[in-house]
């Protein structure tokens, strides 16, 4: 057995956190978190189907803080999913591959995240 020594792969405590790769994590996120809405959206049409007993327990359960709060965090993982893949989208064609477009966008993508989870909530609340 020969003793070469080769090169390690850096670790990430070599590089430096940037939103960029804090976006990349979340993307993988929000994809898992996605996974399990659909789980939730699965749970809604059955207690629809079953009848209104089972429907009146899946919006206590929905309409509680905890419940608000899962939708919450669905909504915001479904905005930023949608928007980071628009990203996607244009460096697949080829655009946005420069440092400071790359910035722009992370901002933007997160920017409208927020916005878009606001603008939902707001249509199902009846505030807009």
């Amino acid at each position: 057995m020969s003793n070469t020594q080769r090169p390690t792969s850096p670790h990430l405590q070599v590089y430096s956190w940037s939103l960029e790769m804090a976006l990349s994590i979340f993307h993988r996120a929000t994809g898992v978190a996605l996974g399990g809405g659909t789980l939730l959206i699965t749970w809604w049409l059955i207690a629809i189907a079953t009848g209104p007993e089972a429907y009146d327990q899946f919006r206590m359960a929905m309409g509680s803080i905890i419940g608000k709060t899962i939708l919450l965090a669905f909504t915001f993982s479904l905005m930023l999913h949608l928007c980071n893949g628009i990203r996607h989208l244009f460096w697949d064609m080829g655009k946005g591959f420069d440092l400071e477009d790359t910035h722009r966008s992370s901002k933007l993508v997160l920017l409208s995240s927020v916005v878009l989870t606001l603008i939902s909530w707001a249509v199902g609340y009846g505030m807009i």
